[in-house]
C-alpha cells in the first residue's frame, strides 16, 4: 500500500514528503502546544536537538512571512558549521524550492517570502543590544560562555503578537538553566541519546554504552539530566567541562601517580597518568584504574608509566609500605619510583589540586567519566567509597605543580 501510494505521487511531492518534518518527526521533537514564551530541549547527545530546532526556526519564517529571527550559537563557528551547513541545518531541511539563501558577509539567512534571520555569537554579546525578532533559537545555552548574550537575546524577542524563544542544550547545572527549568511560561521537553537510537550508528551507541553507561557524566551527556552539584566535594562537571582540552601540548614532566590496593580480593587501584606542558598548566592525560590483583594493577602502571614516557611513578604506601615498591620492581626494576606517606586526611590533601582548578590550571585531554564522577561526587559529608581515582590524581598533580609544606598534610617521602 506504501509503495503504491508513493508511486501516485509526483517529483515535487515525493520531495515534499520527504521534507515533512512533521510526518518524520517523533511527537517530542514537534513544538509543544499551549501559550509558552520559550521551549527549552534538555536532551543528550544525538537526540535530534539540532534538526528540532532548525525546523522549527524554518517553520516560522515560512508561516510567518517578513517575520525577524535570530540563530545564536555558543561561537559563529558554531552558528555556521552546525546550524547553517551542518547536515541538519537550514540549508539541509527546507525543501529545495523553499531553502533560504545563506548571505554569510551579512550573517543572515533570507527566505523568499521576506522572513530573515540574523546570525549571533554568544561570544559578543554586544551584537545582540538593539535588534529586535520575532522568534528565535538558541543552541547549546548551557556552554555559552556569556550569560550577558541569553539576557540580550530574550530582551530582544519582542517583535508581534507571539514571540517565542527555542532553546536546545545538552543539561549544565548553570544559573540560566536552572531559571529556565524553573519558569512557568518555559516548557521542557527531556530527552536520551537512545531516543533516536534508529539514526545513529550502532558504532556510536556501543561506544558511549561501553565508556559512559553507569556514570554522572553519562547521565548528563546521554539521558540528558540536570545534575546538581553534589554537596561538600571539591569539583563541579561544569568547571571540569569549562577546561576540558581535546589535546595537550609539549609535557615537560609526566608522572604516574598510583592509589595502590593491597588486598588479595582486588579492589580498585587507581592509576592516573598527568603532565605539566610547556605552557606551565596541568594535564591529566589518562586513567588506568582497574580492578586488580596487586601483580594486576602493578602491571598496569607500569604500562601506562613507558606509554605516556613518564619520568617518575609516585605511590602512596600508607597500607602496602615496601610491598608497592616490590610490586613495581618486580615487573620493572627501572622504574623511576617515588613512595609518599599520607599523614593526613584525603580533603586535605585535595584541596590544594581543587584549587589548581578553580585557578583554570588543570585540564583534562578529552573524557574521564570515571574519575570525573569520583570527583564531582566524594564529600567527607556523606559516606561516599574511598576515591582511588581522585587519590591517584591528587598524588600525580601534587607531584607535578605543588611543593608539600613539610609536616603540613604529608609524611616522609621514599625516594628510589
Amino acid at each position: 500500500m506504501i509503495r503504491r501510494y508513493l508511486a501516485s505521487l509526483s517529483d515535487r511531492q515525493v520531495v515534499d514528503l520527504y521534507h515533512d518534518w512533521r510526518t518524520w518527526a517523533r511527537p517530542e521533537q514537534l513544538p509543544p502546544p499551549g501559550d509558552w514564551w520559550a521551549w527549552l530541549i534538555m536532551a543528550g547527545r544525538g537526540w535530534g536537538k539540532t534538526r528540532t530546532v532548525c525546523e522549527w526556526a524554518h517553520e516560522q519564517a515560512m508561516t510567518r512571512p517578513r517575520s525577524r529571527g535570530a540563530i545564536v550559537a555558543a561561537t559563529a563557528a558554531d552558528v555556521r558549521d552546525v546550524l547553517i551547513e551542518g547536515e541538519s541545518g537550514l540549508l539541509s531541511v527546507a525543501r529545495p524550492h523553499d531553502r533560504p539563501v545563506y548571505e554569510p558577509s551579512k550573517r543572515r539567512v533570507v527566505w523568499r517570502n521576506g522572513s530573515q534571520a540574523t546570525l549571533f555569537s554568544a561570544d559578543v554579546p554586544g551584537r545582540l543590544r538593539g535588534p529586535q525578532f520575532h522568534w528565535a533559537i538558541a543552541d547549546e545555552l548551557a556552554v555559552w560562555r556569556y550569560e550577558e548574550a541569553w539576557d540580550m537575546l530574550q530582551l530582544g524577542v519582542r517583535l508581534g503578537n507571539d514571540p517565542r524563544i527555542v532553546v536546545a542544550t545538552t543539561p549544565r547545572p548553570t544559573s540560566v538553566i536552572r531559571s529556565l527549568v524553573k519558569d512557568a511560561s518555559v516548557v521542557t521537553t527531556r530527552g536520551a541519546t537512545y531516543d533516536n537510537v534508529k539514526h545513529l550508528a550502532p558504532q556510536f551507541i556501543d561506544r558511549i554504552r561501553a565508556q559512559y553507561e553507569g556514570t554522572r557524566l553519562g547521565r548528563q551527556e546521554i539521558y540528558g539530566e540536570l545534575l546538581e552539584d553534589t554537596p561538600g566535594a571539591l569539583w563541579t562537571l561544569a568547571q571540569i567541562e569549562a577546561l576540558r582540552v581535546r589535546e595537550a601540548p609539549e609535557m615537560r614532566r609526566v608522572v604516574v601517580g598510583v592509589d595502590p590496593s593491597v588486598t588479595t580480593l582486588g579492589d580498585e587501584a587507581g592509576i592516573i597518568v598527568a603532565g605539566v606542558g610547556i605552557d606551565g598548566h596541568g594535564y591529566v592525560l589518562a586513567d588506568a584504574s582497574l580492578q586488580a590483583s596487586p601483580h594486576g594493577w602493578g602491571s598496569a602502571a607500569v604500562k601506562a608509566y613507558h606509554t605516556y614516557s613518564a619520568d617518575r611513578l609516585v605511590a602512596e604506601i600508607n597500607n602496602g609500605g615496601e610491598m608497592v615498591e616490590l610490586t613495581i620492581r618486580t615487573i620493572d626494576r627501572h622504574v623511576s619510583y617515588k613512595g609518599v606517606h599520607a599523614s593526613r586526611g584525603k580533603r586535605t590533601r585535595a584541596e590544594p589540586v581543587a584549587a589548581l582548578y578553580e585557578q583554570g590550571r588543570v585540564h583534562h585531554v578529552g573524557m574521564l567519566p570515571s574519575l570525573e564522577d569520583e570527583m564531582c561526587t566524594w564529600s567527607t559529608l556523606d559516606d561516599a567509597p574511598s576515591p582511588n581515582r581522585m587519590d591517584a590524581l591528587v598524588w600525580a598533580l601534587t607531584e607535578l605543580m605543588l611543593e608539600p609544606p613539610r609536616g603540613v598534610g604529608y609524611g616522609p617521602q621514599v625516594w628510589r
